[in-house]
């Protein structure tokens, strides 16, 4: 009997890769931090090139007559709303004998709550002397303009009231008359009616008694809110230290710099779309990355730097010598955005090959990578690819080329039937990257694997296809699917050839 196994449906690619986004904006760290020093840079230039306006402050003690130890500051931060009002802005500007709307004044002072009671007026000016004679007329404007309203208030609430005791007086004699009428009468029936106009006249009384102590208490607390409502903290300028408002401005330029090259270089990483991780680049070429390696530096590095890129392109060439020993085929390293260190590699394998027979490096770069450098001492040497037919058959070949755009495909070939792709990690699009899988494929030159130049050092993905297309890709990559239990079981025994990552942060020199 024969079984067929199903395949699983493998799990949708994520719409936004956050792993891969975090490595891609890491990776453009001098964009960003070239971004948030601009921004220091900006805002310590502005607290210099335009200092604050000279400032006064002053402080009012405010008395409220529904005063409560519980209330969460709603009387004070409407004294602070009633301040930013055209009355209280065109007294003080009246006061100071200014001919400035008061629209515009508005804008130069404003009021904060400390507590429930204490407000803080804040002005400027052009000179200290005008932002404390602004402070003063404000401070007045708003106490008299606050004691206006206590005693209109308080008259308003004595005169209801009187009213309501005048009223219960007219009542009161209307009573008094029924009561000396009934009086007159010497009539036994009207007891009663005598007894609840006695009654009515005592509820009477006491209402008017009640009113009248009423309204002398609204008199006679307008006085205390009046005193209380005063200038507590008389106006003073503002001393301005310029030093401190750099450092300030400095630090709010630097984090709003630092926010937008962090958000430019999200938004880029994301528009662009280039793969910067090991396990993204190895499924949109279609093969394995075999070995990593930092770029080549362009400045003098430390010794200990040198000795240990050193020791990683050492293992770097072994690596590529298993891969490549053996082959009776020519081998071509192609790089995509890194030809100085793919220059630096074939040089470094040719060395290493030359051990086992003479080798002749076919130079198929754009520019004059390999082929017009002044030669050392013991180096293979090295032609251009149009005399790369005049090579003798009984000397290995390793072509050096490119598949960057622009590339002229059908001249692949004759650089190496097989190749070792060395490409710059984030430097290619994902739509590129299927393109140089594809044109391989259609060339019928079998990718060996992938040297990955310039990786991140925190990057954990796997690289390694193990069960990789052998055709390239076409289209949007997509996971592999599962296998079965004794699939993976094979797969782990199989060896992976990825060298490690390079601990120093130096390129390879």
């Amino acid at each position: 009997m024969t079984s067929s196994t199903t395949p699983e449906p493998s799990a949708p690619a994520p719409l936004l890769d956050l792993q891969s986004l975090v490595v891609a904006v890491r990776r453009r760290r001098r964009l960003w931090c070239v971004m948030a020093l601009l921004g220091l840079l900006a805002g310590a230039a502005l607290a210099v090139l335009r200092p604050p306006a000279p400032s006064a402050t002053v402080t009012v003690l405010v008395a409220h007559q529904a005063d409560q130890p519980n209330d969460p500051g709603t009387l004070i931060r409407t004294d602070a709303a009633l301040l930013q009002t055209t009355g209280i802005a065109g007294k003080a500007l009246r006061a100071l004998g200014s001919s400035e709307k008061p629209e515009d004044f508005m804008r130069d002072y404003t009021g904060t709550g400390l507590t429930n009671n204490l407000l803080r007026i804040d002005v400027t000016g052009r000179s200290d002397a005008e932002a404390v004679a602004r402070a003063q007329a404000l401070a007045d404007a708003f106490v008299a303009d606050h004691v206006r309203r206590i005693q209109e208030a308080a008259d308003a609430e004595a005169k209801a009231l009187l009213d309501q005791r005048d009223r219960l007086r007219e009542e009161l004699a209307q009573v008094n008359k029924a009561i000396g009428d009934v009086a007159q009468q010497n009539d036994p029936k009207t007891a009663a009616n005598r007894e609840s106009l006695d009654a009515s006249r005592a509820e009477l009384t006491s209402r008017i008694t009640d009113f009248g102590q009423r309204a002398a208490e609204a008199g006679v607390g307008t006085p205390r809110l009046v005193a209380g409502t005063q200038i507590v903290d008389a106006p003073r300028a503002v001393r301005q230290s310029l030093p401190k408002t750099a450092a300030t401005d400095a630090g709010i330029g630097l984090v709003l710099g630092l926010v937008l090259g962090l958000a430019v270089a999200a938004v880029g990483a994301v528009v662009a779309d280039r793969p910067v991780l090991r396990r993204e680049i190895a499924e949109n070429l279609g093969a394995s990355v075999i070995a990593e390696l930092r770029g080549v530096p362009r400045r003098s590095v430390g010794r200990w730097q040198r000795r240990r890129t050193r020791a990683a392109r050492t293992r770097l060439t072994a690596t590529l010598v298993r891969s490549v020993r053996g082959s009776a085929d020519a081998v071509s390293l192609l790089e995509l955005g890194c030809a100085r260190t793919t220059s630096v590699i074939a040089l470094d394998l040719a060395g290493e090959l030359a051990a086992e027979g003479p080798v002749v490096v076919v130079d198929g770069l754009p520019g004059p990578q390999l082929a017009k450098r002044r030669a050392r001492p013991g180096e293979p040497t090295v032609v251009v690819g149009e005399r790369a037919g005049a090579v003798p058959a009984d000397e290995r070949r390793l072509g050096v080329g490119s598949v960057a755009p622009g590339t002229a495909w059908t001249d692949l070939r004759c650089l190496g039937t097989r190749t070792v792709l060395v490409v710059r990690a984030g430097h290619g699009s994902a739509a590129w990257l299927h393109t140089v899988a594809r044109q391989l494929a259609d060339q019928g030159i079998p990718v060996i694997g992938v040297v990955l130049i310039d990786p991140d050092p925190r990057d954990r993905t796997d690289g390694t296809l193990w069960d990789g297309p052998h055709a390239a890709p076409r289209g949007r990559p997509s996971r592999p699917p599962r296998r079965s239990r004794a699939a993976r079981r094979r797969t782990e025994r199989q060896p992976t050839w990825t060298a490690p990552v390079p601990d120093s942060d130096q390129e390879a020199g």
